[in-house]
């Protein structure tokens, strides 16, 4: 709740700026920035929730991004803020990521309620109310 809290302020700051933030030189595109975010959301709620996860698996959440992505904090930075700056942009890449973790919500729930019997079938869980 706070990253999206975090992230709505900054949207409002760099989209009411009059002076927006320059065009990097190493521009990602938009798909790209959408892959960042959603990986980072996905890890910072893995960090927030189940934090021995990444620390078991030696994950730095920053180095994994940036390894994964070819890219350093700098071109990150310079990204985040130039799509930051332009709103309808933003949140055309936002929309991308919600859909994206509610489509994977959807495929764990989906996971999660089937259960393995002894004979190695998979059943549908349905819990009892």
């Amino acid at each position: 709740m706070k990253q999206i809290l975090f992230l709505l302020l900054s949207l409002f700051v760099f989209s009411c700026s009059k002076n927006p933030a320059p065009k990097p030189d190493n521009l990602l595109d938009e798909e790209v920035m959408a892959d960042i975010i959603f990986d980072i959301s996905i890890l910072q709620a893995t960090d927030g929730s189940m934090p021995y996860k990444l620390t078991d698996h030696n994950i730095e959440m920053d180095q994994y991004i940036f390894e994964k992505y070819k890219i350093d904090s700098v071109t990150y930075r310079q990204n985040q803020r130039y799509y930051a700056a332009n709103a309808r942009k933003y949140k055309k890449i936002y929309k991308k990521v919600i859909e994206r973790l509610e489509q994977e919500k959807i495929k764990v729930e989906q996971d999660a309620n089937k259960v393995n019997t002894n004979d190695g079938t998979k059943q549908t869980y349905v819990p009892v109310e």
